[in-house]
């Protein structure tokens, strides 16, 4: 298998080289930017990561995550379990509670062209981010990982 994974290490794609070297996977690294030349070849959005595992294009975080984990049934509860769904749940809400806060933060801090960025939004986002942070740590045992005894997907996702 060859793996291929386009994103600087500063980015997401920190969660797939973390997720891969934890496999023990051999794979080759491209910092790439995003929107660079190559990786609009790859993916017409233009965002990173991006791997490419044989010939095969998966793009997101998340997903990349996601089929590394299931693909080497590691960091993942078996799929149609209950400790599936729950680790899909909490997968899910960090996604949308707290990666929102931080995407939206950046794309208005130097993403986004600077005619269309609103900087008064970042004081309200990162209180929304605080708010989002102390719900979900309030309903979770952090002695070992987020899920209990087995690292998992959002392990990953929440560094």
């Amino acid at each position: 298998m060859e793996i291929k994974i386009y994103g600087r290490k500063y980015s997401r794609a920190f969660r797939v080289l973390w997720m891969l070297e934890e496999l023990g996977l051999d794979y080759t690294s491209y910092p790439t930017k995003p929107h660079a030349e190559e990786l609009l070849k790859l993916s017409p959005k233009g965002k990173i990561p991006v791997a490419v595992v044989d010939s095969e294009v998966i793009t997101d975080s998340t997903a990349i995550l996601t089929y590394l984990a299931e693909s080497h049934s590691s960091f993942t509860f078996p799929a149609g379990t209950f400790a599936r769904a729950k680790q899909d749940s909490l997968t899910f809400m960090l996604l949308d509670e707290l990666e929102t806060c931080v995407w939206n933060a950046a794309k208005h801090s130097f993403i986004l062209p600077s005619d269309k960025r609103v900087s008064s939004l970042k004081p309200t986002l990162k209180w929304e981010f605080s708010q989002s942070l102390e719900k979900i740590a309030a309903h979770m045992n952090l002695e070992n990982f987020l899920m209990g005894e087995i690292m998992t997907i959002p392990d990953f996702i929440l560094v």
